[in-house]
């Protein structure tokens, strides 16, 4: 079982707290699928207006977190070329339903299966789970960048 910490994960992603959304990867394997973990904790600067007296995570933001566990899992897929690192793109998203409300102390299950691979571009299957019950499902095309570090 391949896993991540918070550490590497740093290493991996250019998101930073308030808008990190991956916790740890509690597995993966190259170019096929990952599976990370979200905690949700009333800290979390969004619940703050959405909603105040019924704190709700937004379901955008569920699919940022699939989004980071898709770069995540491109990251430990392929290498950069020298002086080079990644940046990730929403390039397109498709079959979006949100299906069980997210509050604090929920913990995501957020997994990523690959469906298509084209050199920079990704078509992947993603679901979020809070235990045993879906919260979100979606597919999304992922656009990856090489930029100077």
């Amino acid at each position: 079982m391949n896993t991540l910490e918070i550490g590497h994960i740093l290493n991996l992603l250019p998101h930073r707290y308030p808008f990190l959304l991956i916790d740890k990867v509690v597995d993966y394997e190259p170019f096929e699928f990952i599976h990370a973990i979200k905690n949700v904790t009333i800290n979390e600067p969004f619940f703050q207006g959405h909603f105040p007296g019924q704190p709700i995570m937004p379901g955008v933001l569920m699919l940022e977190a699939l989004a980071q566990a898709g770069g995540i899992l491109y990251s430990k897929s392929r290498v950069p070329e020298p002086g080079l690192e990644f940046m990730y793109y929403f390039a397109g998203i498709d079959k979006v339903k949100f299906k069980h409300i997210v509050v604090p102390g929920d913990r995501l299950t957020i997994s990523i299966k690959t469906l298509v691979k084209k050199r920079f571009f990704w078509r992947m299957q993603g679901t979020v789970h809070v235990e045993d019950k879906l919260a979100c499902s979606a597919e999304i095309l992922s656009a990856v960048k090489e930029v100077e570090k």
